[in-house]
């Protein structure tokens, strides 16, 4: 029987039912969900430290009224050193619920767990589902507190015409195969919003690469905060 949900799987949770951390101004800091995730989830006016560290340590380095402290490079590059990690981009966090039916676009599941992109995926996410659309590929996995996170990827040939947006919310239509989600009414607002009853999905987009931040916001998914995520070094990843 598996134990009490880790802190940070809680608050993700919630997030994903639109219920937001209370915007006090408070950097909560918790051990790991697990050896591979490690990092900073700020939302607005809240912050979340997950990584094995002493609170206190990290405390000192995060002044007392500075929001944006835990995102910021000092912090960041204290946290790379102290856990021996290397941080990666600060992405926009962003959210959906799972829809009823069938996927936008036709889709075949690609199962080879050779196949480059499946294990790449693999390196980041659990449960690892891939499909391949003409154009793109979309993919399903548990990734920070066994969170339901999707990636797509257009090819260079496709692009401009729209698939992005599809493909992210042809992942929503997956989730809801995937978990058994049922039809809902939903919230009319927020992440809920025309969405099946289930487990919301979650998407990390870099901001700078615009296209797919349009094509997620386009496929109804809802920004709520931003993630600086900490991998192994390469020389630890032997």
């Amino acid at each position: 029987m598996s134990g009490p949900a880790h802190p940070l799987a809680k608050v993700l949770d919630a997030v994903g039912r639109g219920v937001f951390p209370e915007p006090d101004g408070a950097v909560r800091i918790v051990g790991q969900p697990s050896v591979r995730d490690c990092g900073v989830i700020a939302f607005t006016a809240h912050s979340v430290v997950f990584a094995d560290v002493d609170p206190a340590w990290a405390r000192d380095l995060l002044p007392d009224g500075d929001l944006s402290a835990p995102l910021n490079p000092p912090f960041l590059s204290a946290l790379e050193e102290r856990t021996e990690r290397r941080v990666g981009n600060i992405d926009m966090l962003t959210v959906a619920g799972p829809l009823a039916g069938p996927p936008p676009v036709p889709l075949t599941e690609i199962t080879d767990p050779a196949h480059p992109r499946v294990r790449r995926a693999m390196w980041h996410r659990d449960d690892v589902r891939v499909w391949r659309a003409d154009g793109g590929i979309v993919l399903l996995g548990r990734g920070v507190a066994g969170r339901w996170e999707i990636a797509v990827e257009v090819d260079p040939g496709h692009r401009g015409r729209g698939l992005g947006a599809r493909l992210a919310r042809a992942g929503r239509h997956l989730l809801a195969m995937e978990t058994g989600a049922v039809p809902g009414e939903g919230s009319g607002e927020g992440p809920r919003a025309e969405t099946a009853e289930g487990p919301a999905l979650w998407a990390q987009i870099a901001p700078g690469n615009a296209a797919s931040v349009r094509a997620f916001l386009a496929a109804g998914f809802t920004p709520v905060g931003a993630e600086a995520l900490l991998s192994p070094a390469p020389d630890a990843e032997e």
